[in-house]
C-alpha cells in the first residue's frame, strides 16, 4: 500500500521536529509514513521544508487535506481551528499540536467538529510519553512512598519569539490567545493531572512584563486536584538566552521526596529515611535506536509520540493523549485565568 502520506499544516520548528521524527522512525524500519505535502503561510518557509523532506508544497490547507491520509496542525494556535477543520472535512485523522486553541470556548468547538466529524484525533501533549513522568505517575499511584503531601513545580524559558523558535506570533494575543500558562504551561497542568488526577480548584495571579499586551508572562497558581493534594505552580517567561527551557517538579510523599530537572529521561531523584537515591527513567530501548543527526537530537522526544499516531491511523492503536486530556488541561487553564481576573479567587474548571 506504500507509506502513509501525511500532511503538514505549518511548517515551522515544531513541524520540523515532527518530521524529524517522522523519517527517523521510518529510517528505522518502526512506521511506513512520509511527509508528503507541506502548507505554510510564509511560501518561501514552506518551501524550504519541502525540500528538506522530499514533499510537495501546497496552495492551501485544503490541498493538504484532500492529498494526504492525515494531517498534522503545526500552525501558529489561531489557526488551529480552521486547519482541523480541513482536516475534519476531508475526513482525515489529525494530529494537532497544544494548545487546542486560544481559549477553552475554541477549543471546545475544535473538538466538537472533529467528533462530528468522526476523525481520530491526537494532541500533542508530548511530556504523556515523557518516561519520567510515567514514572513519576507510577509512584503516586501505587502508594510506595505514601501519599503525596503537596507539590511544587517551576517552569521556566526565554520567551519564545527569539532564540531558535524564529517566530513573533506568541507576542501577539490576537493569534497566541495568551501567554505562558495557555502556550507553554499547559504541558505542566496536563501532567499535574496525569501524575495526581483532576484540578478541582484553581487560585492564580499573573503579571506582563515583557509588554505584550494579552500576553501574560509570569504566572503563579495554586492548584487543588479532587484528592486533596496542593500544587503550586510557577512559570515564566525570561529574557535569558543562555538559559535553556527548564522545568522542575518537587513531590512531597508521606514517607520520601521526589524531585526531577530533566523532562523527558529524568532522573528522579528519591530520598527516603535510607538515604537519598538516583533513579534512571530510559525510554524504551528502540527510541534511542532511531537514527537521529545530531543538529536535530530533540526530536527524540518526540518519538513515542509520532509512532503512537501513524499506528493508529493504520489501526494499530488508539491516538492518546487525545480530546479528553487536552480539554480537560484547557478547562484548568482558564480556571486559572478567570481566578487572576477576580484577583486570585479559587475558581472551578469549566466541565
Amino acid at each position: 500500500m506504500g507509506p502513509l502520506r501525511i500532511g503538514m499544516i505549518g511548517c515551522g520548528l515544531i513541524a520540523h521536529v515532527h518530521a524529524v521524527s517522522l523519517r527517523g522512525l521510518a529510517a528505522a524500519g518502526l512506521v511506513e509514513a512520509e511527509v508528503a505535502l507541506a502548507y505554510d503561510v510564509d511560501p518561501r518557509r514552506a518551501a524550504r521544508f519541502a525540500a528538506e523532506f522530499g514533499a510537495r508544497v501546497a496552495s492551501s490547507i485544503e490541498e493538504v487535506a484532500t492529498g494526504s491520509e492525515a494531517v498534522y496542525v503545526c500552525t501558529s494556535t489561531g489557526s488551529h481551528l480552521e486547519a482541523a477543520a480541513a482536516a475534519a472535512r476531508a475526513g482525515r485523522p489529525i494530529f494537532c499540536e497544544k494548545p487546542l486553541a486560544r481559549s477553552f470556548e475554541e477549543s471546545v468547538s475544535l473538538a466538537r467538529l472533529v467528533v462530528e466529524a468522526g476523525v481520530p484525533v491526537q494532541v500533542g501533549l508530548v511530556l504523556r510519553s515523557a518516561p519520567v513522568f510515567r514514572r513519576l505517575a507510577e509512584l503516586s499511584r501505587s502508594g510506595r512512598f505514601g501519599r503525596p503531601m503537596a507539590a511544587v513545580v517551576r517552569d521556566d524559558q526565554y520567551f519564545p519569539i527569539q532564540g531558535h523558535y524564529a517566530s513573533t506570533w506568541r507576542g501577539e494575543a490576537a493569534v497566541a490567545g495568551s501567554g505562558v500558562l495557555l502556550e507553554h504551561s499547559i504541558h505542566d497542568v496536563d501532567i499535574i493531572q496525569a501524575c495526581f488526577g483532576p484540578v478541582a480548584r484553581a487560585s492564580a495571579h499573573l503579571r506582563m512584563f515583557g509588554g505584550h499586551e494579552g500576553i501574560e508572562d509570569s504566572v503563579s497558581a495554586l492548584l487543588r486536584t479532587e484528592s486533596g493534594l496542593s500544587v503550586s505552580l510557577a512559570t515564566v517567561w525570561h529574557n535569558v538566552l543562555s538559559r535553556p527551557s527548564t522545568r522542575r517538579f518537587e513531590v512531597l510523599f508521606e514517607d520520601a521526596v521526589v524531585s526531577l530537572d530533566d523532562d523527558f529521561t529524568g532522573p528522579l531523584r528519591v530520598q527516603t529515611s535510607a538515604g537519598a537515591e538516583l533513579w534512571d527513567c530510559p525510554p524504551p530501548p528502540w527510541v534511542s535506536e532511531v537514527p537521529l543527526l545530531p543538529s536535530v537530537i530533540a526530536a527524540r522526544p518526540y518519538l513515542e509520540e509520532n509512532r503512537q499516531f501513524v499506528e493508529s491511523v493504520i489501526g494499530r492503536g488508539h491516538p492518546a493523549p487525545g480530546l479528553e486530556e487536552a480539554l480537560s488541561a484547557h478547562a484548568v487553564v482558564d480556571a486559572c485565568y478567570r481566578s487572576a481576573a477576580a484577583g486570585g479567587a479559587p475558581t472551578e474548571p469549566p466541565r
